[in-house]
Order: C-alpha cells, then structure tokens, then sequence
C-alpha cells in the first residue's frame, strides 16, 4: 500500500536563489523516499503554488496527506496560514484527508548545522573570545521570537562561546544594528552574525547588509558573517522525521504560549481569531490586493 504523500510547504520568497534552493530540496526528499510520493509547495510568492502541488499528487494517486510546514518556528505561518491552506485543498479534493506536522525548530540537528556554519568562519580555539549573534526573522507573534531566543541558549550552552545574543531582521527588536551594539556594549571584541535561515533569500541578504554596515562604522571590532544553513542532510531527516510524527499523530507542539488560545499582554485581540489561507498569485481562487489575516490586514515583502 502506498503511504501517504510527503507535502513540504514552504512560505515563499521573491528571491529566486532561495525559491529554487527549496525545489531542489524537495527532490532531494524524492530521492531519500523512493517509495513515498513527495511533494512541495509555496503558500504565497513563489512558484509552485500549494494547490499544483497538491493537484499534482492528487492526480498521481494520492489521497492521504502529511503535510510538513518548513519553518523555522511556530509564528502566524505555521499557526493559521498553512493550516487553513491545507483545509482548502482538503475542500477542493473530496475525498482527501490531511495530517499535519509540526514546525522544525528547536532541534538539536538544527543545533548542529548552525555550529557548523559557525566553524566555516571562525577557528574553534577562538570560540572563548567570541560573541554570537543569532539573527532570526522576526514576528508580531512574542512565542515565536520566544523561540529564537531559546536557540540562542542551546547554542551558547556547552560550546564555549563568550555568548550568544539574539536580533531579528523584521518585525521585531532588537534589529541587527542594535544586536550588533549590545554585544560591543557588553565587550565583544569578534563577533559572528549567524542567520537562522533555512536559505536564502531577500531577509537573510538585508541580514549581511545591515551587518556589513554596522561593521564598517566599528572597524576596531572583527565582525564575521556566517552562511545560512542550506539543504543539509541533517534538514532532510529533520523533515522526514516530522513527516512520520504527523503519520502517528504524535505532533506535540508546545500551545501554553500561543497568541491564539492564550490571552498574552498586548496581544489579547489574537486569542480565537479567524484564520484563513494566503492568496497564492498562481492559485486559481487568488483575488489581488492584501490579503486578511484575522483582524489584521497585511501584504508582504520576502
């Protein structure tokens, strides 16, 4: 019996480095999976949509889902977007069911990759008198910042960095710049700005930029700029591992501080609001203009 098919979702990117970079990662999971059917799809902003994906396994055979969101951590994408995406397609082919993953981070394999990209730039007898700055992508959602912080822990934990300090590149404080002055404040002399970032793409390009800058006005402190993780094998068992968590419904995410159960300050509008998909411009049902999420009315810029 063919077991259910592997859906990658993906958010999107005006980047093309980075939207090819995920294409090739999902046939790369083909390749580890011969025996599954595997498929992948963007949310919005990038070719394919979700729905020709889906249609495409559809077509194949296909009536089970295990659908992996591949984000980094449990923000508004990962919440509301991908799943009310996934109730669509359930929706346009009756007859389908869908299980649903849980986002990739933390993990230690992520740990893994990040103090690889780490070693690419700096010599480990050097780890003592170096400061980290991990720079996530930044969300209106205080769990998901939430999480990139707690990286930041587990990466400075046993490694035997001076420390690892945390900024986002949107949406949240502090920005790059003022990571990049609270770990000069604090003494660095090196600093690493490590992306976490699956690939590239427009974010993690302002990323080195803004460092670049910062660097430039500070140049009695060496500040390296680390890589983003990429299509690494520890990513591939990463995804599969979640994909075999949705098939035997052992999904435990974490609910205690999400933004739409839990009344957080500053955020109490949140708890129950709707959630609906995002408007792929290739999907067939894509009317133009911002798209709604819940009560707040958006468009974006990746």
């Amino acid at each position: 019996m063919t077991p259910p098919a592997l859906l990658v979702v993906g958010h999107g990117t005006r980047d093309d480095e980075g939207a090819e970079a995920f294409r090739a990662f999902v046939a790369g999971l083909r390749d580890r999976l011969p025996d599954t059917p595997v498929g992948g799809g963007f949310i919005e902003l990038s070719p394919p949509p979700l729905a020709d994906a889906v249609s495409e396994l559809v077509a194949a055979g296909a009536t089970r889902f295990a659908a992996v969101p591949l984000v980094l951590v449990s923000a508004g994408h990962a919440k509301g977007d991908i799943p009310a995406a996934l109730v669509r397609e359930r929706e346009r082919h009756p007859g389908t069911s869908f299980g649903y993953g849980r986002p990739l981070g933390p993990h230690p394999a992520l740990l893994t990759v990040l103090e690889r990209r780490l070693d690419e730039v700096l010599p480990r007898e050097d780890r003592a008198d170096t400061t980290v700055l991990l720079v996530g992508r930044g969300s209106t959602d205080p769990d998901a910042n939430a999480e990139v912080a707690k990286v930041a822990r587990l990466l400075w934990e046993g490694r035997g960095l001076a420390g690892v300090e945390t900024a986002f590149v949107s949406l949240a404080a502090p920005d790059v710049p003022a990571g990049l002055e609270r770990c000069r404040l604090l003494g660095a002399r090196r600093i690493v700005v490590l992306p976490y970032f699956l690939f590239a793409g427009i974010l993690p390009t302002r990323v080195e930029q803004q460092a670049a800058a910062w660097a430039a006005d500070h140049p009695d402190l060496d500040v390296r700029q680390a890589g983003v993780m990429g299509a690494t094998d520890e990513l591939a068992e990463l995804v599969v591992e979640r994909y075999r968590e949705a098939l035997a419904g052992d999904v435990r995410m974490n609910c205690d501080t999400c933004v739409y159960r839990i009344a957080m300050p500053g955020f109490e509008d949140r708890v129950g609001a709707e959630q609906r998909p995002h408007h792929h411009p290739d999907d067939p049902a894509h009317t133009h203009g911002p798209h709604s999420h819940g009560p707040h009315t958006h468009t974006h810029a990746h």
